[in-house]
């Protein structure tokens, strides 16, 4: 993949889907599209270097860009002028499963967060995250073993999954 026909064609084909992943990382849609952004922008740059399945290089992008921007990150409240409404029904009982599992994510450490979007998420194998993330497979298998541990021991989460009841 060296031209830009071929970058084009990629971030059709796969930009909602990196999209997603970088929500997971980040848990904020705003954010995530700019971190999007920002990693197809350095992906570009490096288009010609890329071999012939960018994913774990873009994913790595994604994954660098945001441990770069959290260590950076003031983590203050986000004043807003008008409250989200509230659903009813099944989808607050959705939305209330979703909040659970994102907030059992993000109580893990990034790598152990990264590591299970990458595996459960974005699907893929752990010879790829290691690529990825620069680090040996035993190193990934351990960091998703510590974090499954983590998320089985959290009562409130196990409780909001099985049974759909808000944390």
């Amino acid at each position: 993949m060296r031209d830009r026909a071929d970058f084009e064609h990629y971030v059709e084909q796969r930009s909602a889907r990196l999209l997603r992943a970088a929500y997971l990382l980040c848990r904020d849609w705003g954010t995530a599209e700019d971190l999007l952004q920002t990693a197809l922008a350095k992906a570009w740059l490096a288009w010609r270097r890329v071999g012939d399945d960018p994913d774990p290089y873009v994913y790595r992008i994604l994954v660098n860009t945001h441990a770069t921007w959290w260590r950076r990150r003031w983590r203050g409240e986000t004043p807003s002028e008008v409250l989200p409404e509230v659903p009813d029904g099944d989808a607050m009982d959705a939305l209330a499963t979703r909040e659970a599992v994102r907030q059992a994510l993000a109580g893990l450490p990034g790598r152990q967060r990264a590591v299970i979007v990458l595996r459960y998420f974005a699907d893929l194998p752990d010879q790829r995250i290691a690529e990825i993330l620069g680090c040996s497979v035993a190193t990934v298998r351990s960091q998703a073993s510590r974090a499954l541990r983590k998320l089985r021991v959290d009562p409130a989460a196990v409780a909001a999954i099985t049974t759909g009841e808000p944390r």
